[in-house]
């Protein structure tokens, strides 16, 4: 049994409020709550959505949960929606459209979260889409809303939610688009510019951006050299969306793929290039990026580069030196360093 982790603790003091006939939980983590939620209601249909394929490919080992890993939820009639509150706030308005979307028309919402998340601002945030909100618990740093007589949107239209923005960088122009929950949605990262700005010369091939957010490397390269081939990937269903609308509206040959590190990535590229995720919280936490470029000497052909760029503090050289021998310092600022192997 998995341990819980705060807000899943939370919701199941609550468990009165967990029961009904059709569940959807958006936004779930990987712990024992879906479990739980399936034995207080075992004749229940229960579904789970999420952005995250990693969390996806977690739920799938539950059984009697539908789970689904996309951009929206599509799903319909819903009785009762439990959302766990993001860190970002327009992913959570967004979001919070959907949900009223795909509800029956007496369904209630709860939404539970940390509150150094945010979650204190959701009754403000959604107090005009209801008749009726209430805080019913807090403890653990948590808090736990209930909102009932929810108006109903009658259609979710993910494109009222996209942000074109342009980016300028190393002579090239272009236009790309992101939604709400993507890695710096609506604009090029500090870390990005940099890497693109020293990004290799490559005459054609199979290309594999990792990590690829709103589509913004395999963009730019792909603008510079049209022979290029593009695998994008990224662990979230929202950047793997905006990658695919980013590299539409440029017309670059590629495609988008949902994958946890490069577990579903396939074939050998001439490039692999990426500003690789890493986790800050009370520690920094390596496992992407250690995973990845322990995976990625696979993925190259004999005369195939690794190109990356990282925060200066972020200790890669040891990891570069164990799984390629040998790796150069492209460029380095005070912020951020590029590294090719």
């Amino acid at each position: 049994m998995s341990a819980l982790t705060n807000p899943s603790s939370l919701l199941l003091r609550n468990s009165e409020n967990l029961k009904a006939d059709s569940i959807l939980v958006v936004n779930f983590v990987q712990d024992g709550f879906l479990s739980q939620l399936q034995q207080l209601n075992p004749n229940s249909k229960i579904s789970a959505f999420s952005y995250n394929h990693a969390n996806g490919e977690f739920a799938k080992n539950i059984k009697g949960i539908d789970v689904c890993v996309s951009h929206e939820i599509t799903a319909k009639h819903f009785d009762l929606v439990i959302y766990y509150y993001p860190k970002a706030k327009p992913e959570a308005l967004m979001t919070l459209d959907n949900i009223r979307a795909v509800i029956n028309p007496d369904a209630e919402l709860l939404v539970v979260g940390e509150n150094k998340s945010g979650v204190k601002s959701i009754e403000k945030q959604f107090s005009s889409h209801c008749e009726y909100s209430n805080k019913i618990d807090s403890a653990r740093h948590c808090a736990l809303y209930l909102f009932t007589e929810i108006a109903k949107l009658s259609e979710f239209v993910i494109t009222r939610y996209h942000k074109q923005f342009s980016v300028d960088v190393a002579g090239m122009s272009f236009s790309a688009i992101s939604v709400p929950g993507v890695f710096n949605h609506g604009e090029l990262d500090g870390g990005t510019k940099i890497l693109l700005e020293n990004a290799p010369i490559i005459k054609s091939g199979n290309v594999l951006d990792f990590g690829c957010g709103a589509g913004l490397i395999a963009t730019f390269l792909g603008l510079k050299n049209p022979a290029l081939n593009f695998t994008c990937t990224d662990v979230s269903a929202l950047a793997a969306y905006a990658t695919e609308q980013t590299l539409a509206l440029n017309n670059i040959s590629g495609k988008a793929i949902l994958s946890d590190g490069l577990a579903n990535v396939t074939g050998k590229f001439e490039l692999i290039i990426s500003n690789p995720p890493f986790h800050t919280g009370i520690a920094t936490d390596y496992t992407v990026a250690e995973q990845f470029l322990s995976g990625a000497k696979q993925h190259l052909t004999k005369q195939g580069k690794l190109t990356i760029v990282a925060n200066c503090f972020l200790k890669y050289p040891p990891i570069l030196e164990t799984q390629f021998g040998t790796y150069q310092t492209v460029h380095k600022t005070n912020k951020f360093t590029v590294y090719s192997s």
